[in-house]
């Protein structure tokens, strides 16, 4: 059995971080699927999904190792081509996982006492973001 829902929500780009824990565990608590796996997916060149621990040492330490791997003020080949100043988005967002595979049983996810669900947004803009979540597994 396979369900398909969405979750929809604003953010602030320039590596804007968004606990959604608790909006993918509402949706697998909703679906008909009692024992499976969940497929969170952004389609977006310029966000990623990973796990953390979501206090604000970690979200500190996380965006300072972008900000030096891939600083914004760099320059990029693709804002050369494009000129929309988001280069180092792209290459952040490549660094993370489009899609994030979590299991659950009983309608719970499996996640350790301090791991949430993360999503970056990294582009250079506040943007509108749309996640797929492909819920499946047994009744």
């Amino acid at each position: 059995m396979v369900e398909t829902r969405t979750l929809s929500f604003k953010t602030n780009g320039h590596t804007d971080m968004i606990d959604i824990t608790q909006q993918v565990a509402a949706e697998v608590r909703k679906s008909s699927v009692a024992s499976g796996i969940v497929v969170i997916f952004s389609p977006s060149s310029t966000s990623g999904l990973t796990t953390i621990e979501y206090e604000s040492g970690a979200l500190s330490d996380f965006k300072r190792l972008f900000d030096q791997i891939a600083p914004e003020e760099q320059e990029y080949r693709h804002n050369l081509r494009w000129g929309d100043g988001n280069g180092y988005a792209h290459v952040r967002a490549a660094l993370l996982k489009a899609a994030l595979t979590v299991p659950f049983t009983d309608r719970t996810l499996w996640l350790g006492t301090w791991q949430q669900i993360l999503f970056v947004d990294f582009d250079n803009r506040p943007r509108q973001r749309r996640l797929v979540l492909q819920i499946m597994g047994d009744a």
